[in-house]
């Protein structure tokens, strides 16, 4: 393993322990990702130190940084483990904030693991933030019922003991934000037309992987992934004008993911040498 520090826009083949070891604490601006969790997937037969991860990942994150952990529980025999929970409250113990928790809501893919139990159509996603969050870029595309109406709102604040009330007139526009639970059509085309990435069993939809970039991250900001997979958080990083890094135990995967950024990346120089030669055009024109 080397010692220097990890290169931007790199995806490792390794252990993300031994990633993150290389990185300077507070060196990373968002963290979105989907570790290995429960039984639900088969990994490689690959087993992940959750704690040990979860502390390195509190070190290099910076301050006001997010971690989007992006999980679900197994159920083994009739009992749901409660995994997820427990590594909530984990993060919260060793100082992160849990800033939202997000429901990924998806097709329903049968009872795992109990069969006498509803249909299961949802995975936790906890956002949690390293202090005031530095950087919130809300998404507005819910559509408003009250379009163009005009509402009297009271707000409360509390200053030097004294509580303090102030009447404003609010109208709403075509579209507020949106609520704290998500659907995303899963599987075949849905989650990417990269056809080279179903290679990994277990990829989530591009759009989720965005709608985190674009929320908690600017231009430019580094963007990590301690279980990259097929790559899904590395082009959608890299696509949106930010850097990355990957970590990814299974050399399998590592391949796809590779492979997967280097088509894009080659696709994005395309591009901006298209939109150039558009703007030359245009001014000599």
């Amino acid at each position: 393993m080397s010692s220097s520090q990890p290169e931007l826009n790199t995806i490792y083949n390794e252990n993300c322990l031994d990633t993150m070891f290389r990185m300077p604490s507070c060196f990373v601006d968002l963290t979105v990702t989907s570790p290995p969790y429960g039984n639900l997937r088969k990994y490689k037969g690959f087993d992940f130190d959750f704690k040990s991860i979860a502390k390195e990942l509190f070190r290099v994150t910076k301050d006001g940084g997010i971690v989007v952990w992006i999980v679900g529980d197994a159920t083994i025999k009739g009992n749901e483990t409660g995994e997820s929970f427990r590594q909530a409250l984990y993060f919260k113990e060793i100082g992160f904030n849990l800033f939202d928790t997000i429901i990924y809501q998806k097709q329903p893919q049968g009872a795992v693991g109990n069969q006498n139990g509803y249909w299961q159509q949802f995975e936790y996603m906890f956002v949690l933030s390293k202090g005031k969050p530095k950087c919130i870029n809300l998404i507005i595309d819910r559509v408003n019922t009250t379009t163009g109406t005009k509402s009297r709102v009271t707000s409360r604040s509390r200053t030097q003991e004294r509580l303090t009330t102030v009447k404003r007139d609010v109208f709403y526009g075509e579209y507020g934000r949106r609520t704290n639970v998500w659907y995303y059509a899963t599987g075949g085309a849905h989650s990417t037309n990269d056809k080279m990435a179903f290679g990994h069993p277990a990829i989530f939809p591009e759009k989720l992987a965005l709608d985190h970039i674009i929320s908690w991250s600017n231009a430019g900001d580094l963007v990590y992934d301690p279980f990259m997979g097929s790559g899904t958080t590395a082009k959608m990083a890299m696509l949106n004008n930010r850097n990355y890094i990957g970590s990814e135990l299974s050399k399998e995967y590592c391949d796809i993911s590779e492979l997967r950024t280097a088509y894009w990346a080659n696709q994005f120089k395309k591009d901006l040498a298209n939109k150039d030669n558009q703007i030359s055009l245009e001014l000599d024109f």
